[in-house]
């Protein structure tokens, strides 16, 4: 793995990153803009996926660090669970349910490596 300087490096924030702007695109849309609750708390979820990487970054250990991308993958699966809802209630297409669907598992699973990742260089005691 290359040297990491910055959360911004990180794939697994990148890939949180664009989650948001798709969920927060999508909560522009006319229909979704009477739904508050809904839009609020699909966003709030999204920020999260990118949010907990960082501060799991500016932590001092592995183990830390995990705990807080453990906190970003639930916030994805979060995303993704929500974004039935908007389906169901017709606020996006297929289309846009598949692109959300799609993103919010880049998410998990970089976040998902990066984490088995963490566990085996903290068993080795080696630096990112």
């Amino acid at each position: 793995m290359a040297k990491v300087d910055k959360f911004e490096d990180l794939d697994c924030w990148k890939a949180g990153r664009e989650l948001v702007n798709i969920v927060f695109d999508f909560c522009e849309k006319p229909s979704l803009s009477k739904d508050f609750d809904t839009k609020s708390q699909i966003k709030r979820a999204a920020v999260s996926t990118m949010n907990n990487v960082a501060e799991g970054f500016g932590r001092f250990s592995a183990t830390e660090f995990v705990r807080f991308l453990n906190i970003a993958q639930s916030s994805a699966l979060e995303v993704r669970s929500m974004s039935y809802i908007l389906l169901d209630r017709k606020y996006i297409t297929q289309q846009e349910f598949d692109m959300l669907y799609k993103q919010s598992n880049t998410v998990i699973n970089l976040n998902n490596g990066f984490i088995r990742y963490l566990i085996t260089k903290d068993k080795t005691k080696t630096k990112i």
